[in-house]
């Protein structure tokens, strides 16, 4: 799995990050993870807003801090 979060380095951007790994850690999967703070890399996604979360490639979130109960949802979906 290849999970990337985007952002410039907010706190919202940091926050997420660490809610990845969390969730990651809890449900014992292992993944890929980047922070992707380069905004030409961002755009290219499309998101406009940070923080943003890229999982196996496809945009699941733009703009928003997320819950551990939605991040356990979207991890799930691409398992």
């Amino acid at each position: 799995m290849d999970i990337k979060v985007l952002g410039t380095g907010c706190k919202k951007c940091i926050a997420l990050y660490n809610l990845i790994n969390e969730t990651l850690t809890e449900l014992d999967i292992s993944a890929k993870v980047e922070k992707v703070e380069d905004i030409t890399q961002i755009v290219q996604y499309g998101v406009m807003l940070t923080p943003g979360l890229v999982i196996n490639g496809k945009v699941k979130i733009s703009g928003k801090v997320l819950s551990k109960g939605d991040v356990k949802k979207y991890i799930q979906e691409e398992i």
